[in-house]
């Protein structure tokens, strides 16, 4: 009885010795109520292994920019920190802590990186409390939701919101869009629906199953797909289908960007919101629809002025003007086709595409502003190695 106890005892405190060395691993100092987080060069690393999914705002004490998102993200930690997947916000004082900025390339304030278990991206979403807590709630919803009714589909487009494509499988198994949607899940949401109703096919645009619609609900457009559903084809679509027909270039879509091998043909207007370039907007939705090896953007010169001088176009410049843009830093000028009038500007479109496949062009490197004030600052183009201009101080 004596040695069988003391075995027992033994074991017992055996027990207690890996539970205790299991909680010393597991366990961390931070805190699990929506506090945003404080960290520094001794704690980054351990923050970041600490939580599968946390954003961390890389900011400066004297950025305008930083200390109005701040409250923000005060108000957004206790909402993500409740999630079945919990979110934590985080911050770096990366003007103090410059071994961390130089590490993540902070180079503007302030910057956001969410950090899904421990592989940094960058965040290009927005910044008002409630809309960032439904943008990255996206990081944490199942890779494929499976949809059994009207109101469930309903209820799904309407939580993913209008930042991100929306791509529904219509008697379509998930098992045949899973991939895809892991490899996707960053810049997409994906759903099957199991269940639904002749009104819905009506909604939704299709007269057949399966078949997969795309949605982009900000630029109120859709597209569907009938197959065949296999891995190619399916990419392909999918690829094609990311960005809306014709995409406003800015800062935050210009990001997008990077990861899309497809040509760039670029439209300058004056400004983008002038009635004169809405409709040559609606005309060139047209030709990318029937061009969607392409990527087709516009920029309005009274927008992103910078921008539009680094590829020639400018006030003096004889506007609209068509490039195409290889995403680094060359672009091409059609042969007869340097700018547009108003006079049947779809065919001017056309002959410009079909001048560009025909090898009617002229190669030219982007170029540099041709007035930079003093608080300008390069930075990266499609974040890899071409730099453009744009202001320094705080870039949001």
């Amino acid at each position: 009885m004596e040695g069988r106890l003391s075995v027992m005892g033994v074991g017992v405190a055996t027990l207690s010795i890996f539970a205790l060395l299991f909680s010393s691993v597991s366990s961390h100092d931070f805190p699990t109520d929506g506090t945003v987080l404080e960290l520094h060069d001794s704690n980054f690393d351990s923050a970041i292994s600490a939580f599968d999914f946390i954003l961390v705002d890389f900011y400066a004490p004297w950025c305008g920019h930083c200390k109005r998102l701040a409250p923000e993200l005060d108000a957004a930690a206790p909402v993500l920190a409740s999630l079945k997947e919990p979110i934590v916000i985080a911050k770096v004082n990366a003007d103090k802590f410059t071994r961390l900025a130089v590490k993540y390339d902070i180079d503007g304030f302030p910057t956001l990186k969410l950090f899904i278990r421990g592989v940094p991206m960058d965040y290009y979403g927005p910044r008002k409390a409630d809309l960032l807590v439904r943008f990255l709630k996206k990081f944490v919803a199942p890779d494929v939701s499976v949809l059994v009714s009207d109101s469930a589909i309903s209820s799904f487009v309407e939580a993913a919101g209008t930042h991100f494509p929306i791509y529904i499988g219509f008697g379509l198994n998930e098992s045949m869009i899973s991939n895809l949607a892991i490899k996707y899940k960053k810049k997409a949401w994906f759903s099957v629906a199991k269940d639904f109703s002749e009104d819905v096919m009506v909604a939704y645009d299709f007269d057949k199953v399966p078949a997969l619609v795309s949605l982009h609900p900000s630029y109120n457009e859709h597209s569907v797909f009938y197959g065949p559903f296999d891995g190619e084809f399916l990419e392909d679509f999918m690829k094609q289908t990311l960005f809306p027909l014709v995409l406003p270039i800015n800062y935050d879509t210009l990001k997008l960007l990077k990861d899309d091998d497809r040509k760039i043909f670029l439209t300058f207007v004056d400004d983008e919101l002038d009635e004169k370039s809405k409709k040559l907007i609606n005309l060139l939705k047209a030709a990318a629809s029937a061009n969607r090896d392409l990527v087709f953007g516009f920029v309005g010169i009274k927008q992103w002025g910078e921008f539009a001088d680094s590829f020639g176009a400018n006030k003096k410049t004889k506007l609209p003007k068509m490039v195409v843009w290889d995403g680094d830093n060359q672009y091409f000028e059609v042969i007869g086709s340097e700018s547009f009038d108003e006079i049947d500007q779809g065919s001017q479109i056309t002959r410009f595409i079909e001048g560009y496949k025909e090898g009617r062009t002229v190669e030219k490197k982007i170029g540099g502003p041709s007035n930079i004030g003093p608080e300008t600052r390069k930075i990266k183009m499609r974040l890899l190695s071409i730099r453009i201009w744009r202001r320094m101080v705080c870039n949001l």
